[in-house]
């Protein structure tokens, strides 16, 4: 059964993502996979006898029990005959591109087809792209990847502009996944994809980039004078992506939505295991202690009993 033949979800749900057309293309001998829900979204694979996927660690939310799952250095796709620092080595370079150090493996050990499924780790859009219909490449920001299967190689990319590592505002490092099959990456919000042509320049917030093909020049340029560096908002640079190429942008990075948050938080609020919690507008307090499993709200209308 693919999501292709029966037209809906894997799970016989009604709900279809605005990526659907795009999964369906996924039964043309590749892997069979759906993307389930909205704004907080899941990827459902369907792997064949033997099929493996290789994910970020605790990305997984549901398999099926033949699947099998084991913690690997690197992403895989290694020769048998290297050792183990060699392994070490594939892992740290993941590590440095703000991937975990281990990645999860996940085969189909049955004789009949089984399911896995990765959840996105914050709200926004996951993004299934063929490696092969762009050169075989895409670079991405760091921790954008999700999921794929075995036998995509996830590797850094260097920025080689110096003023482009350091005001670009995702460092130095960028990871390059390259292949011929599927790749999954999130996104936060809505997402667009663009295609640049040759010389066509496009001036982004460097955090609202997600993706982009390997003929896309990445450079930064300054955001006007010195009254719109200070005052606008943006800080001082742009991200410049010049053609040809495609790009994909998100329209709330992580680091948005983080600084948000951050930002309407209490003062007063504690965010460490034992700090007591208080709510300025209660006449009553709850606290938590390090030795108790449980916390206990109360406020100027409790009858006292927990809730």
């Amino acid at each position: 059964m693919s999501a292709g033949d029966q037209g809906g979800s894997f799970l016989g749900g009604g709900g279809v993502s605005p990526w659907a057309a795009a999964a369906r293309q996924g039964q043309d001998g590749g892997l069979a996979f759906e993307i389930h829900g909205h704004e907080l979204q899941f990827l459902e694979a369907e792997l064949r006898p033997g099929e493996a996927m290789i994910a970020e660690a605790g990305q997984m939310m549901f398999k099926d029990a033949s699947v099998s799952m084991e913690t690997i250095f690197g992403d895989g796709t290694e020769p048998p005959e290297t050792g183990f620092f060699g392994k070490l080595l594939g892992g740290a370079k993941r590590f440095l591109s703000g991937a975990t150090l281990f990645m999860t493996r996940f085969t189909n050990m049955s004789g009949g087809p089984a399911r896995v499924a990765f959840s996105a780790p914050y709200p926004g859009k996951i993004l299934p792209l063929r490696l092969d219909r762009y050169g075989g490449e895409i670079v991405c920001q760091r921790e954008t990847f999700l999921a794929a299967p075995q036998g995509v190689k996830i590797d850094i990319a260097f920025q080689k502009k110096i003023m482009t590592g350091l005001f670009g505002g995702e460092g130095f490092i960028m990871q390059r996944l390259t292949g011929q099959d599927w790749v999954f990456v999130h996104a936060g919000g809505m997402v667009i994809e663009r295609e640049l042509a040759p010389g066509q320049e496009l001036h982004v917030d460097a955090g609202c980039l997600v993706a982009q093909t390997r003929t896309v020049s990445f450079d930064v340029v300054p955001v006007g004078g010195i009254k719109s560096m200070i005052f606008g908002g943006e800080g001082f640079f742009f991200a410049r992506l010049v053609g040809p190429g495609h790009v994909w942008l998100q329209s709330m990075p992580i680091s948005r939505l983080a600084g948000q948050i951050l930002a309407r938080a209490p003062a007063h609020f504690e965010g460490r295991a034992g700090a007591s919690w208080e709510s300025s507008g209660d006449s009553g307090s709850s606290a938590g202690s390090a030795d108790d499993s449980t916390v206990t709200w109360g406020d100027s209308g409790s009858d006292g009993n927990d809730a």
